[in-house]
């Protein structure tokens, strides 16, 4: 043992991965980022501030599903022909809303939306590069917004805290907006159809539309490359919808 290294004990970690040394400030704490992760340093003398802030980094960053942008798949499309079908298969919800009643404001805006449904499908399916994510994103929005428009129309009592918080989340997660006023809209329906006779027939119709068009949404997403596809979705759904003004007239 040398004089040198007995004055400098802490020289044999030097080197080691992961190690830091502070010979001035030994109460100083910091955090070696992995893969990605940020890098929180806690300095002396304000440990709770520094705390609370790499607390609320992390909560943040762990946050659920509901609460973060979403991320629009791209695919389909992969040639011409198949590129044509879904274009054409998105006109007939342009149709719908021409055609829907609109006795009322609230009907109006839920035709209106309709519209919006098969000119945003239009322009998602007929674009290229990077302006696609975006009108995909366009194209979710508005099919969460006529859902929102069609429960709204259907049931005027519905709580003004459930559409602000749709309106919330409609950038963020149009999936799941979409999927709470689609149960509103189905429940509204089987209501009337035990009511009302008349329309049984096509709230049977709607059924079937809509399990099909929700097993033919899973099997695009699952099956991407299969051709067609999202066409036939596209009609389904179209369908469905078409039973649904059938609540307005």
């Amino acid at each position: 043992m040398n004089p040198q290294s007995t004055a400098n004990p802490c020289r044999t970690l030097e080197g080691v991965h992961g190690v830091h040394l502070a010979s001035h400030s030994p109460f100083v704490a910091e955090e070696i980022p992995q893969h990605g992760e940020l890098k929180q340093s806690i300095p002396e003398g304000s440990p709770f501030g520094a705390n609370q802030n790499l607390l609320m980094q992390r909560i943040w960053q762990q946050r659920p599903a509901c609460l973060r942008p979403i991320r629009c798949n791209i695919q389909g499309d992969h040639n011409l022909i198949e590129r044509i079908a879904n274009v054409l298969t998105s006109l007939p919800f342009i149709t719908l809303g021409i055609h829907a009643p609109r006795k009322n404001w609230s009907s109006k805006l839920y035709a209106n939306s309709l519209i919006g449904v098969g000119v945003a499908s239009s322009l998602y399916h007929s674009s290229s590069g990077e302006m696609r994510k975006y009108l995909r994103w366009v194209d979710y929005t508005m099919i969460a917004t006529a859902t929102v428009c069609l429960s709204g129309a259907l049931r005027n009592e519905n709580p003004k805290l459930l559409m602000a918080a749709s309106a919330v989340f409609l950038p963020f997660q149009p999936l799941m907006v979409s999927v709470v006023h689609t149960g509103l809209m189905e429940v509204a329906f089987a209501e009337r159809a035990f009511k009302e006779p008349e329309l049984r027939m096509a709230h049977n119709l709607h059924k079937i539309s809509s399990l099909l068009s929700g097993a033919l949404f899973v099997a695009d997403d699952v099956f991407p490359r299969t051709p067609y596809l999202h066409a036939a979705w596209h009609l389904a759904a179209a369908l469905g919808v078409g039973t649904c003004n059938k609540l307005l007239e």
